[in-house]
């Protein structure tokens, strides 16, 4: 069986838009992912490590342990052996707490990719491949995200070619969310129903041949 690591956020988490719940596993992207990989003959277990509110590299003012950083390493060892590790961060980086640009976002992604691949795991398991994916682009945020993400559809501009270039670079895997799929109708920032099940299923096609380059 292979064990994947989702590494990722609220989007990855599922928050249902304008509301503090969750959809339920099958509904958010990983599940959608494992089940989709499973019609194809896969055994998977997707691993979900999603944090609200999760940043790349920086600290949340107000809520501690948002830093991407935090624990990483030691999560890499305990979810040891992982075939791959899918990581979909940046959209909090452009919180109005922080002024980020794409290109410093990205810089914290492959901050992120090293810590991954340093982790201290345990003689003769695999350091696992990286599936990087850059969030769809942040919209006018609405609702109660309106003065979290105030200007944030501006400052992430060019978020997913920065993180392209950045996992190219560093040799590992490239997705762009923004390919098949918009942000939430309803509050510009998180993923709704559908555009969780359309990511999920394009992930699983991309996934399922990662999976056989595992050393």
């Amino acid at each position: 069986m292979h064990h994947v690591l989702v590494y990722a956020d609220s989007l990855s988490w599922g928050v249902i838009p304008d509301m503090r719940t969750r959809f339920r596993f099958e509904q958010r992207w990983p599940g959608v992912m494992e089940l989709e990989l499973a019609k194809m003959g896969e055994s998977v277990r997707v691993i979900e490590d999603c944090l609200n509110g999760r940043r790349t590299v920086l600290e949340d003012p107000y809520k501690p342990g948002r830093n991407g950083l935090t624990g990483l390493e030691q999560r890499i060892e305990i979810c040891s052996p992982l075939s791959l590790v899918i990581v979909l961060l940046g959209t909090n980086d452009f919180q109005a707490t922080h002024q980020f640009n794409a290109w410093q976002s990205a810089q914290g992604v492959n901050v992120i990719i090293s810590s991954i691949r340093r982790a201290p795991i345990e003689p003769g398991m695999p350091i696992p491949d990286i599936l990087v994916v850059a969030p769809p682009p942040i919209q006018k945020a609405r609702g109660a995200m309106a003065p979290k993400f105030q200007d944030a559809q501006t400052k992430s501009q060019g978020l997913a070619d920065a993180i392209k270039s950045v996992a190219y670079e560093a040799d590992c895997h490239f997705f762009d969310a923004g390919s098949v799929t918009t942000t939430s109708k309803i509050d510009g920032v998180h993923l709704d129903d559908d555009q969780h099940r359309v990511l999920g299923q394009a992930l699983a096609a991309k996934v399922k041949p990662l999976l056989h380059l595992t050393k």
